[in-house]
């Protein structure tokens, strides 16, 4: 039997055996039969069973004291029957508005040829489902996941297990109303880019039971685990039966977000100009799928407004004005913390083996999972708002990840002792300190934050306005405290263990790697800093972003800061030229 995966259920008694065929067809043991399996019974979920499965009874329990062995092929699956409702939702959620758009000019004008396209169009979206499901299938093999789909045009994807990057499970208000997930497996592709493997959607409980399964493989083949434990791998009776899986033994919980924190949402930007996002958003649809009938009334309705607007008084006009901004004001802040809150609702952050994993999500709930092994560092982001309240948000620097802004997100914004002290239990902190850069770095931000707005108000006093020219001269002014906080904001340093980059302002990110993470250095000078003895110093690193850089740092003392991080990598550059303070030198 294999110390991974469920044995095949086709034999009773059999401890193991040939997967069914792709194409073979048969039904899965329902919920009841599952729930009466016997005791230590090991069956797959009720909606993900081996096609031409006739049940779970009779296997043989595994014995806990025999030594690991290879894992051996999983039977084929199916996704869950659901799937016949999910998938022709999808489709039609992709088409809504041209759907509507049908129906309401077919109804409108009687047209029923529009009418008929619209209805032939519904009919085809819910044959598309009976043929995801008919045709899907998936099999955890030995070495690879086999994917294959399609009816006319099949396709057939084969991942390496041990090229395994992450699983993400997903679940959206739908799937979550019906029990199911999306499972999203990342890995690497041959030619240095990614290919991506999803199974939407299989059962919650075997969601989760294929992450187990495909990250305990791959670390078997990776040779990063020791013996791996056989039941965690194979669903039970009770999971057949639809109840929730059992959590991971060795699951560690580093954070669970606390609801005091959703009102941190205030301090975000981003999310304080979610009314404004939301009625672009609604105009845009009504834009786009009301009709020219429902535009033109729309037209006609503003007409009307303004013609009544005219007839009111002067003061009534600036009521409606302050009526109108203080609307705005209250529902900028309401906004935020619900937005804040739909996306980040019940984060929590945990250790399940050699990965982290963060969950988050009211409607659309997401788990997402980072290889302890690909972290190479982190990022603590803030801006003005936030440090005036000394919050920060926390993103790991991970290797070979997309979506880096999302996926990457280990915390929200919450109080910088609380995220420190995560980085301290899930990561490791950076224990130096950050070196200030010259004196003539403060000169530079002033400049670039002062004069360009200060030459366009004294250009716009001659030929503009004089709203606009006091509207940049009062910018000039508020760029004096901004290029001392950017100033204040550069620095670099180094712990022995860690590399850290500190620059910006208005979004401030202070970037954390390890030191054989820094793949390269490269120094860039303008005209101007020759002149004063900088150079923007850039780490290369194989992941994240790709580069860090330390902005305005001394040119001389950044040559001695990079050679003593990595000395190997910088000696041969140094030992043919010099790096006299009017030098260059790049690797």
């Amino acid at each position: 039997m294999s110390e991974y995966g469920p044995p095949d259920p086709r034999t009773p008694g059999s401890g193991g055996g040939e997967p069914g065929a792709a194409g073979a067809a048969g039904e899965r043991p329902d919920a009841g039969a599952a729930a009466g399996a016997a005791p230590g019974a090991q069956g797959p979920p009720e909606s993900d069973a081996p096609v031409g499965s006739d049940g779970p009874e009779g296997a043989a329990a595994p014995d806990e004291n025999a030594p690991a062995a290879a894992p051996e092929a999983e039977p084929v699956y199916r996704l869950s029957r659901l799937t016949l409702v999910t998938a022709p939702i999808n489709y039609l959620r992709n088409y809504l508005v041209p759907v509507l758009v049908a129906l309401v000019a077919g109804t409108y004008s009687f047209n029923p040829w529009v009418l008929g396209g619209a209805a032939g169009a519904i009919v085809m979206m819910l044959v598309s489902g009976i043929v995801t499901w008919y045709t899907f299938r998936y099999q955890v093999g030995a070495e690879r996941l086999e994917i294959r789909r399609g009816l006319i045009n099949r396709s057939r994807r084969s991942i390496p297990l041990e090229r395994i990057r992450g699983v993400d499970i997903t679940s959206n208000l739908l799937h979550r109303m019906l029990g199911l997930a999306v499972v999203k497996i990342e890995a690497a592709a041959g030619g240095g880019g990614s290919e991506e493997g999803k199974l939407d959607a299989v059962t919650a409980p075997e969601a989760e039971r294929l992450r187990r399964v495909l990250l305990r493989r791959r670390a078997y083949l990776r040779g990063d685990e020791g013996t791996p434990v056989a039941p965690a791998d194979a669903p039970s009776a009770d999971t057949a039966a639809g109840a929730q899986a059992e959590p991971d033994d060795d699951a560690e919980v580093y954070f669970a977000m606390p609801r005091a924190w959703y009102f941190y949402a205030v301090l975000s930007l981003g999310y304080l100009l979610t009314p404004f996002v939301a009625l672009a958003t609604l105009v845009g649809f009504l834009g786009q799928g009301v009709g020219e009938a429902v535009a033109e009334r729309i037209g006609d309705i503003a007409v009307d407004v303004y013609e009544r607007a005219i007839e009111m008084t002067v003061t009534l006009l600036i009521v409606a004005a302050v009526v109108l901004v203080l609307v705005l004001l209250l529902a900028m802040p309401l906004f935020a913390v619900v937005s804040y809150t739909v996306t980040h609702w019940r984060f929590t952050l945990l250790r399940r083996g050699d990965a982290l994993v963060a969950e988050r999500g009211l409607l659309t709930r997401q788990s997402v999972t980072l290889e302890k092994r690909r972290i190479r560092g982190h990022e603590l982001m803030d801006n003005p708002l936030e440090r005036t309240r000394a919050a920060v948000r926390l993103r790991a620097i991970v290797t070979g990840l997309g979506q880096t802004a999302t996926r990457a997100m280990l915390m929200p914004i919450g109080p910088r002792a609380t995220v420190e002290a995560v980085v301290e239990r899930a990561l490791r902190p950076f224990r130096g300190t950050l070196a200030r850069h010259p004196r003539a770095a403060l000169w530079r931000r002033l400049f670039r934050a002062v004069v360009p707005f200060a030459a366009a108000a004294a250009v716009a006093a001659f030929l503009a306005p004089m709203w606009v020219a006091a509207a940049l001269a009062l910018l000039a002014v508020l760029g004096v405290p901004l290029g001392i906080d950017r100033y204040r904001s550069l620095g670099h340093g180094d712990d022995g263990d860690q590399v850290s980059v500190r620059s910006g302002s208005l979004r401030r990110v202070q970037a954390v790697v390890v030191r054989d993470a820094v793949i390269g250095w490269t120094w860039k000078q303008t005209l101007f800093q020759r002149r004063v003895g900088l150079a923007d110093l850039e780490l290369t690193v194989g992941a994240g972003s790709g580069g860090y850089t330390a902005i305005d740092a001394g040119f001389a003392e950044s040559v001695g800061f990079a050679r003593g991080v990595t000395p190997d990598m910088v000696r041969p550059f140094l030992e043919g030229g010099g790096t006299g303070e009017g030098g260059g030198s790049q690797t």
